[in-house]
């Protein structure tokens, strides 16, 4: 029997049919697994027995005495409730806003539709594109959870504000704010408009922002009402009156806050298990000052790629979990069955950091992919000739030999008549200050290869193989290790509804057991099952 109990008295006592008490180890299993009913541990003629029939008591009684007893652990119950209810999902696990449409319009219905929220990859897209993805998923899901990212786009404020006014038009209620440094008028005209006072009198915005940060000064930010110079500029721009300026100074930027730790794309790499305490200790903290606070959600996000994970970050109190690096490995990503590929070969290991083409100038980097993949070296090089150089013209003849030859394949000068048209049609103003500044046209040639890269990536195109930007995490790892052996191992089989749900299955078990081992009895590690399973299998265990 994979069981122990410690020698302590009982918990209370036990009735019922005695033949329904079990010491086989194939029985444990199953019944751990069945998470919907609950588990007793009682001291059988022959040692600790298992069951879940029957009455427990606690304290005195008659019976057979009680071991542990584990309750029913519906996959609803991990995390916030108030999360689900609010943003009309059934659980709390969030399809991350992987950018360029990796996480797609078939991914976020398929979320929805399981009843889980997630949020369209709009970063890096064209405004055309947003906006019939956003037709689309509004037609269709109606009030089902979904959402759509809005990205700082430090270099590009006036994309950042025409999606933001995209949402505004479009009605979309809930966006994924990520990438931020820093408060912007974007960001805050999209949160507060419309705000007013319900039929109760309350403060009532019908706009939610779910911020993703990992740095404390950020987070700050989000989890407080914006400082008087923001609402001063939403009045003089006419999002608010100054009635409604009075109520956004009381109302704190994020309803929620997803905690990010070291996950693919832009990241700081920090460690869950310090980042997603000390977020949610930064809230309660944050609240004393700012009552409404209290009310902000943390989620974890960042490295959520097996069960035990997800159980670890509904442990350390986070309200709910979000996911990224693992969907786009599923069938459902806007990304290419070669990308899809690459990722399930990985382990923890194939990542590393380089530069991002959005922020570039700035020297941000982001987590990506490095197994199979010259992307990250010849980013680093990139970089590192715009620190040491004034202008393309500067650039020595051998290197400039090297950059036509293997990164762009083209002459320098063909690359920046090709940057050139490109920033004509997207916001001309670029290529003006490019023409008066030298240093800026070698920024915005090097961002064409490190955007594109990702473009290629996506669409799997055969000839730029060594050049594939792929955002990745150090979850695909695990998960690879997790799917190892099952239907799920295969690229074609992994879709996000049954891995998704099997994540919440397995955390369910694993609170189990550590609900039993908190009792004092232990359970051998073979009687636990987490592997993923197809939905119709799950659906037995968890209803």
């Amino acid at each position: 029997m994979p069981v122990t109990a410690h020698s302590r008295g009982p918990l209370g006592t036990w009735r019922g049919d005695a033949s329904a008490l079990s010491r086989e180890p194939s029985v444990l299993a199953p019944m751990l697994q069945r998470v919907h009913v609950p588990l007793f541990v009682v001291d059988g003629p022959q040692g600790p027995a298992v069951t879940a029939e029957g009455e427990a008591t606690l304290g005195g009684g008659e019976g057979i005495g009680l071991r542990g007893i584990v309750p029913a652990t519906a996959l609803e119950h991990l995390g916030d409730p108030s999360f689900a209810r609010d943003h009309g999902a059934r659980f709390n696990l969030v399809g991350g806003a992987m950018a360029g449409g990796i996480a797609s319009v078939q991914m976020v219905e398929a979320f929805a539709k399981a009843g889980m929220l997630a949020f369209y990859g709009a970063a890096g897209l064209g405004l055309d594109t947003v906006e019939a993805a956003i037709n689309g998923l509004s037609t269709r899901l109606l009030d089902r959870p979904w959402g759509s990212n809005l990205i700082h786009s430090p270099y590009e404020p006036k994309l950042e504000d025409a999606v933001a006014d995209l949402y505004l038009r479009h009605g979309v209620r809930t966006v994924s704010a990520s990438a931020y440094l820093g408060l912007t008028l974007p960001l805050l005209k999209y949160r507060y408009a419309g705000i007013g006072r319900g039929e109760g009198g309350q403060i009532v915005a019908p706009n939610r922002v779910v911020a993703k940060v990992s740095r404390a000064e950020v987070a700050q930010k989000f989890m407080a009402p914006p400082a008087d110079k923001w609402l001063r500029r939403l009045v003089e721009t006419g999002t608010l009156t100054h009635e409604q300026a009075e109520l956004a100074a009381a109302l704190p930027v994020a309803t929620d806050l997803t905690a990010e730790a070291d996950s693919g794309g832009h990241t700081d790499n920090r460690p869950a298990l310090t980042l997603v305490p000390s977020m949610i200790a930064l809230r309660d903290a944050v609240a004393k000052e700012h009552p409404a606070a209290a009310r902000i959600r943390v989620g974890a996000a960042g490295g959520i790629g097996t069960p035990h994970a997800a159980a670890a970050a509904f442990a350390m109190g986070a309200a709910y979990v979000v996911t990224g690096t693992i969907n786009q490995a599923c069938v459902e990503s806007g990304t290419s069955d070669a990308v899809r590929a690459r990722l399930a070969e990985a382990s923890e290991a194939d990542v590393t950091m380089a530069p991002a083409a959005d922020m570039f100038e700035m020297g941000v980097e982001l987590q990506v992919l490095r197994r199979g993949t010259m992307f990250p070296m010849r980013a680093r090089k990139l970089w590192e000739l715009y620190r040491s150089h004034d202008s393309l013209e500067a650039i020595g003849t051998k290197e400039r030999e090297a950059l036509e030859r293997t990164t762009f394949r083209k002459p320098l000068a063909q690359v920046w008549a090709d940057t050139a048209a490109f920033w004509r049609d997207r916001d001309p103003e670029q290529v003006a200050k490019a023409d008066a500044d030298p240093k800026h046209k070698m920024a915005l040639c090097f961002r064409a290869y490190l955007g594109q890269a990702s473009r290629w990536a996506n669409r799997g195109l055969p000839d730029r193989e060594s050049d594939y930007q792929v955002w990745c995490g150090p979850a695909i790892g695990g998960f690879n290790a997790w799917t190892a052996g099952t239907e799920f191992a295969e690229p074609s089989r992994r879709r996000v509804v049954p891995l998704s749900l099997s994540l919440l299955h397995g955390a369910a078990v694993l609170a189990r057991l550590g609900a039993l081992r908190a009792q004092g009895v232990h359970v051998h590690s073979g009687a636990v099952d987490l592997r993923p399973r197809p939905v119709a299998a799950l659906e037995e265990l968890c209803l």
